[in-house]
């Protein structure tokens, strides 16, 4: 086990995108140690190496039966408590109904749902002894309203914004906040933008995308805000997205 006095933030999909950028912001400030999940272990483990934080590194796919429970068990294992998840990790396709193929529907439910809602289950019991916690939720704009060309990617952050204000309210009084933040178009690797892609500012300053770090910008605000306060959804959208 890792001594640390600091609090402990887990945070999946952290290979990439909105993940990756978070735990390099929170590894700056320096007030919070951090644990990793991911698929892949080699590209977690580069994250891991830009972080001065106490950082672990935990490979697993969310959709996996059992995986969640690992998850949250090598946390407690290494740092004794877990006091903030960012559920970020999920999978996307679009496209017509008809073409999608079974196994791409269940394995985006089960990372996008069922990995998620028992990641959360599993670190509730450490958050309740604490009298305290926060579980943020990293949805979609889809989430929000039904977007056609997206049938299952929707339905699953539908279902996950529901689990969001259904959980919250089951949560009065425990100290536990839960929230949501759902973008549109964000630049990262899931539409097509590498890091150092140079159209990312064009993209952005046409108001046609969101730059990773504005993500994580407001995310930082949420997670921030004093204990009594929780902004329960934000929907973070480039101005020029028509929806």
């Amino acid at each position: 086990m890792t001594r640390t006095d600091l609090p402990v933030t887990l945070i999946t999909g952290a290979s990439s995108g909105i993940g990756r950028d978070l735990a390099l912001r929170l590894a700056r400030r320096g007030d919070t140690a951090l644990v990793l999940v991911g698929r892949d272990r080699a590209r977690l483990e580069a994250v891991a190496s830009a972080c001065e934080s106490p950082t672990l590194v935990v490979a697993a796919d969310l959709g996996v039966p059992g995986s969640a429970e690992e998850v949250v068990a090598a946390a407690l294992a290494e740092f004794g408590t877990l006091d903030t998840l960012v559920v970020n990790a999920g999978l996307y396709f679009g496209g017509e109904l008809d073409d999608a193929p079974p196994a791409g529907v269940d394995a985006l439910l089960g990372v996008n749902v069922t990995g998620s809602i028992q990641l959360v289950r599993s670190a509730l019991p450490t958050m309740r002894a604490a009298g305290r916690g926060d579980v943020l939720l990293v949805t979609s704009v889809s989430g929000y309203q039904d977007i056609h060309w997206e049938p299952v990617y929707s339905a699953s952050k539908h279902a996950m914004v529901s689990f969001a204000h259904t959980l919250r309210r089951q949560l009065v009084g425990t100290g536990i906040r839960v929230m949501s933040i759902g973008p549109g178009v964000v630049l990262t690797e899931l539409w097509g933008y590498d890091r150092d892609d140079e159209r990312i500012s064009d993209e952005a300053a046409a108001a046609r995308g969101i730059e990773v770090s504005q993500v994580t910008d407001t995310i930082c605000f949420m997670l921030d805000r004093p204990r009594h306060v929780t902004i329960r959804d934000v929907v973070l959208l480039p101005t020029n997205q028509e929806i």
